[in-house]
């Protein structure tokens, strides 16, 4: 792929501008409050934004409407059950992290059951959050990779140096707000794609909606019962349900936002609001997928060999320098909103959960350099890990990346066996071993959707800790 000086441009525009935010916020930056929750002190709609941004890679950017292309619009199934999670959140978890001023969302476990359910939670998302965006970074690289033409080492380094070094800067307040530049860049680069390729149909956006509706692109229901299917009504709703509590409730990665809110409200309207743009950037993703179908059809055999390259395939092939540009910056975006959230929540999760236990009498001072350090060595291992998927095939990062994902229900189990029984920390503990062995059971040995496997991870989890706590009885713990 070719790129012009003015692609060029708007990318050294767009890092560069990602840079000086983070370096602008972290000027004053004195503590840890600052550093992980910005002195809970930011407004709702930039949390809200901020939220949007950090659930939306480049794998959604670029893959969304690769499933539109080949299928239809029944991805929107999910988003559905997304809407429904969040208000399912507002209700029964949010609450809990409004008592005292926390810092992690497995700080209210360490308070129910005991230190090492804390300690394990945080592992176990620290883990699977380093290996899952290391491979995001991976993903990332290739783009670069084919656009810039460096190789994977140094297209590895742009992105993540890059995102390290604003999130090093400025903290979570950098975040939160490079997120909001970063979701108008996306967005806009994705309208503007949309707005090209409808000029370019004959007949504009009514002839493409009357010839995909004839072919069955604009289907949005699936009411077929299937426990295979990942995009039926029932495992979009249902499942989509779980996975979005378990993301979105129980995961630091998100978590982390509400604790930077100003009140409880403002966090819950954050939350449920971002809920419904979710579904309208689900929307725009997918029509720009049918879109290309429309563009594409024409011709007597498919232009990619995969539904998820043809957007890549377009920007490569059929769009104008600068707006090609534009909406490279707008996949970098997607992409590092993503990476910078992890390397922050992830630091934030290994001071307060693992570090801080240890080495309570540590000054502010102290612990805003340790937590510093530890966003270093986060983006060091998630470039490390992008370059070891180069060696692994596609069908491994998929399994890793589906692993990574299918923890949260783990750890929202352990939430829900806090809310509902009374059981103490060793049966939180067994609880967590059998819904890992659930999850990986149904992930490797049957053909289950993997839109269940939040549920099967959170049903598991609990099963078998009410099951420990009957067989092995012990007092509830720390309340």
């Amino acid at each position: 792929m070719a790129t012009s000086a003015a692609d060029v441009a708007v990318l050294v525009l767009y890092f560069g501008a990602t840079l000086g935010v983070g370096s602008w916020l972290g000027r004053r930056q004195r503590d840890v409050s600052d550093y992980m929750v910005g002195h809970r002190d930011v407004p709702w709609w930039a949390i809200l934004l901020s939220i949007v941004a950090t659930e939306t890679s480049t794998v959604t950017f670029l893959s969304i409407p690769g499933f539109a292309y080949a299928r239809d619009l029944t991805w929107l199934q999910i988003a559905f059950g997304f809407v429904i999670g969040r208000f399912v959140i507002c209700r029964w978890l949010l609450p809990g992290y409004f008592q005292g001023k926390l810092f992690t969302a497995y700080e209210v476990l360490g308070r129910r059951f005991g230190l090492p359910t804390r300690r394990v939670a945080s592992l176990l998302f620290i883990v699977t959050r380093t290996l899952a965006d290391g491979l995001r970074l991976y993903l990332t690289a290739l783009v670069v990779q084919e656009v810039l033409g460096f190789d994977l080492p140094t297209s590895v380094g742009l992105v993540g140096l890059t995102t390290l070094a604003y999130t090093a800067l400025g903290g979570m307040r950098a975040v939160i707000w490079t997120d909001v530049a970063q979701f108008v860049v996306y967005v806009a680069g994705g309208v503007a794609a949309l707005v090209l390729i409808l000029g370019r149909l004959p007949g504009g956006a009514a002839a493409l909606l009357s010839t995909a509706s004839a072919a069955g692109k604009l289907r949005t229901i699936d009411l077929t019962p299937s426990w295979t299917e990942p995009y039926g009504l029932w495992a979009g709703l249902v499942g989509g349900l779980f996975l979005n509590v378990g993301s979105h409730g129980a995961d630091q990665l998100l978590v982390q936002r509400y604790f930077c809110a100003r009140s409880q409200r403002d966090a819950a309207r954050a939350l449920w609001a971002s809920g419904f743009v979710v579904l309208a950037q689900f929307a725009l993703f997918l029509f720009i997928g049918t879109a290309l179908w429309g563009y594409y059809a024409p011709l007597p055999s498919p232009p990619v060999d995969r539904p998820d390259r043809v957007f890549v395939h377009f920007i490569a092939t059929d769009m104008p320098h600068g707006l090609t540009g534009l909406v490279l910056g707008a996949i970098f975006a997607a992409a590092m909103s993503t990476l910078s959230s992890s390397l922050n929540s992830s630091a934030t999760a290994a001071v307060n959960d693992l570090y801080r236990p240890i080495g309570a009498r540590a000054g502010p001072a102290h612990l805003l350099r340790v937590t510093r350090g530890l966003t270093v060595l986060f983006g060091v291992l998630q470039m490390g890990a992008a370059l070891f998927a180069a060696r692994l095939t596609e069908s491994v990062v998929t399994n890793v990346l589906t692993i990574a994902g299918f923890t949260t229900g783990i750890v929202l189990g352990v939430f829900a066996l806090g809310l509902l029984t009374r059981v103490g920390q060793r049966s939180a503990l067994g609880g967590m071993a059998a819904g890992l062995a659930a999850v990986s059971l149904c992930a490797f040995a049957t053909p289950l959707a993997w839109t269940w496997y939040s549920m099967v991870g959170s049903l598991g989890t609990v099963a078998g800790g009410v099951l420990s706590g009957r067989l092995w009885p012990e007092p509830a713990g720390p309340q």
